[in-house]
Formats: C-alpha cells, structure tokens, sequence
C-alpha cells in the first residue's frame, strides 16, 4: 500500500490516515497498543472525524498481540469512531485479530476482511446504500 500524495495526510501514533471517497483509510503501524494509545488514537480520530462515526478501510499490520484490557477497550471504542470496518491484510492476519477481539462476542459494528483493497471499498459503499 502506497500512501497517496495528493490528499491530506495524517500521521498519528499507531497508524497513519487520509479519507477518500468518505472512507477513512487507515495504514497501520507494527507498534504494540495499549489502553493508553487506544485513547489517544480514539481522540486523533475524533478529531478527523468531528466526531462522526465512519467507515475505516485499514491496511493491517503485523504488530504485538495488545493484552486483554486493551483488546477489551479498544473493541468498546470500535462503534464510538468508526460505522464498518474493512480490514485488508494478507491472509490469516485480520481472522486472528478478529478472534483474538470478538472471540465471546460478535463485533460491535459491521467487519470483514478482505485480501483485495477494491472489494473492501465497495462492501463499505454497499453499507451505505
């Protein structure tokens, strides 16, 4: 994944964003999340949202499995910011993260992974319709 050049960028700690077609992309960092990022990340995020919950398309990342208070707090945190979520990575990598955050409980907000970015984007538009 190339982060574009002609759009708005933002860095923020665990991963990095820009928007397209109203869909916040997401490109994330192999850095292990705590409650504590979570928290800054959730505010970075309101911030480029105004506070709207969007649909997030994220490049998945290998990075540290996070303990079980953060997975807890970042699955709260889920519907808070974001109204779907895509989820492109290679192949494995989003089922693991999917049963390691929603393995007693279905998600809080529609998720699929996807191994191809374009299928992604259109199952986020379809949810629009």
């Amino acid at each position: 994944m190339t982060i574009p050049t002609d759009r708005p960028i933002y860095d923020g700690e665990i991963a990095t964003y820009w928007f397209d077609d109203g869909v916040l992309v997401s490109l994330s960092k192999s850095t292990k999340r705590t409650v504590e990022s979570i928290g800054r990340n959730v505010a970075f995020v309101k911030q480029l949202t105004n506070n709207k919950p969007v649909p997030l398309l994220i490049y998945l990342a290998d990075s540290p499995v996070p303990d079980k208070a953060t997975r807890k707090f970042s699955t709260e945190q889920l519907p808070i910011i974001y109204s779907a979520m895509a989820m492109v990575s290679k192949p494995g990598l989003a089922k693991l993260i999917m049963n390691l955050l929603f393995s007693l409980k279905p998600p809080p907000i529609p998720m699929k992974s996807f191994s191809d970015a374009e299928q992604a984007k259109q199952w986020l538009k379809s949810l629009e319709e």
